[in-house]
């Protein structure tokens, strides 16, 4: 299979690392790893804020980057989940959405295509997970008990093949952490309020470090937290999964 390699505005300006260690665990699992240029914004602010007509060019210019991939990887649950629900939406009448198909979070990617059962690194910390809404709602990458149903989580399982991690998660780990988008800008104090909550109940674990799929959130709790000189570190879990490459 050939992979597209779909680097977020946000990890490529401001978390590039968080790119580079996609790449390297994608070419060490053996796969055909390709990073088009000329990549651009998903089109996701745009239509969170109202003006879905702006995305439209994103979403023709996406379509065309990354057709000829059998799938489309990249670090971010919010994005993954932005192109796979709304760009049927914003292309239709124009031509089939062909991106939505193909398009897939790094986590579920390698939960439920490559089926990995083995990583190689090491990770010799306590960390606890967050679970982002859109990977949470839209992609389905945990399922928390408080749905009283079988809980499940991709994150953990993935997470639970890197030698010496301790895996910790939260109370009421379905929670948003109150980032949202335009939602920290356009109610800052109740987004600020939510991530100082979310942030307390993360510290509660023990953890170390917090990890997730969505340099998003993270970001905005490590904002949160380094207001408030608070203990705690940040990393994707991408960057756990590549440790030692």
């Amino acid at each position: 299979m050939k992979i597209g390699l779909f680097i977020p505005c946000y990890v490529d300006a401001l978390y590039p690392e968080v790119g580079v260690a996609s790449y390297k665990l994608l070419r060490a699992l053996g796969l055909d790893v390709d990073y088009p240029l000329n990549q651009t914004c998903c089109g996701q602010p745009q239509a969170n804020a109202g003006f879905e007509d702006m995305a439209v060019s994103h979403a023709e210019h996406f379509e065309e980057l990354f057709r000829e991939y059998d799938y489309i990887v990249g670090p971010s649950a919010s994005c993954a989940a932005f192109v796979r629900i709304n760009y049927p939406q914003l292309l239709h009448g124009k031509h089939e959405c062909e991106s939505a198909g193909k398009i897939m979070d790094i986590v579920e990617f390698l939960h439920d295509v490559l089926k990995v059962e083995s990583l190689p690194g090491k990770f010799p910390h306590v960390v606890s997970v967050h679970n982002s809404c859109h990977g949470v709602r839209e992609l389905g990458l945990s399922s928390p008990s408080e749905r009283h149903i079988e809980p499940f989580s991709k994150i953990k399982n993935l997470l639970s093949l890197v030698e010496d991690i301790t895996i910790r998660e939260p109370e009421r780990p379905d929670e948003c952490c109150g980032f949202g988008g335009m939602f920290s800008m356009e109610e800052k104090e109740v987004s600020v309020k939510m991530g100082q909550d979310k942030l307390k109940r993360h510290m509660e674990t023990g953890a170390e470090y917090i990890t997730g799929p969505d340099s998003s959130c993270l970001m905005h709790m490590q904002g949160i937290a380094k207001n408030g000189k608070l203990p705690i570190q940040f990393i994707h879990i991408v960057q756990i999964l590549a440790a030692g490459l």
